[in-house]
C-alpha cells in the first residue's frame, strides 16, 4: 500500500523483513521466494537483486531531504520518505537517523563518514563546520555511529555505523 500525506509518503508491504531494518543498506538481499523473484525478474516486473533501498537512501542523501524511517511492526514492513525539511527543520531524532543511514551508506562504499562528508551531505558551508561536530556528537551519543579510530586527531575523526565498529576495511 502507498498512502501519500502532505509531508511525506508510507509504503506498507505485508510480512515482516528478512533482515533488521537497522540492516537493510548493508546486507545483502535475500528473497522469501527466490523462484518467484526470478519469474519476476525474467518478466521485467521488478529487479531481482534488492538494490531499492541503497538507491532510495543515496538520491534522499543525493537531494538533501529527511533521512527515511524503515520499521517492522508485527506482520509487515514500512518504509516513509519525507518531503524536503531544512536542517534547522529537522529535530534530533531525524538528525542522527540521517548522520546513521550516512554512516552506513559510506561504509557500503569502503570509505567513512566525516565531517566534510556530512557538510556536503546537509548542504552545509565549511566556516559551519561546529554544527556538524554538534550532530555527529549527537549520533554517537545516541550510540548510532562510533569513531573508527577513537584515538584518532578531531580533524582525523571517522565515523561508522555501530554494527561496524568490530569490523575492519582499509579506505
Amino acid at each position: 500500500m502507498v498512502e501519500i500525506f502532505v509531508d511525506r509518503i508510507e509504503i506498507t508491504n505485508p510480512g515482516e523483513p528478512l533482515v533488521s531494518t537497522e540492516r537493510f543498506v548493508d546486507t545483502p538481499p535475500k528473497s522469501r521466494n527466490d523462484a518467484f523473484a526470478s519469474l519476476m525478474r525474467r518478466l521485467r516486473i521488478c529487479e531481482e537483486r534488492g538494490s531499492g533501498i541503497d538507491k532510495v537512501v543515496f538520491q534522499v542523501e543525493l537531494f538533501q531531504l529527511p533521512a527515511p524511517i524503515f520499521e517492522a511492526p508485527k506482520g509487515f514492513t514500512r518504509a516513509v520518505l519525507f518531503a524536503h525539511k531544512s536542517l534547522s527543520e529537522m529535530d534530533k531524532e531525524d538528525r542522527v537517523r540521517a548522520c546513521y543511514l550516512h554512516a552506513c551508506l559510506k561504509y557500503v562504499m569502503r570509505d567513512f563518514l566525516t565531517n566534510s562528508s556530512l557538510r556536503k551531505r546537509f548542504g552545509i558551508a565549511e566556516h559551519n563546520r561546529s554544527t556538524v561536530s554538534r550532530l555527529i556528537r549527537e549520533a554517537v551519543d545516541m550510540q548510532a555511529i562510533v569513531p573508527y579510530d577513537p584515538v584518532a586527531a578531531p580533524k582525523l575523526m571517522k565515523y561508522v555505523p555501530w554494527w561496524a565498529a568490530r569490523q575492519t576495511f582499509r579506505a
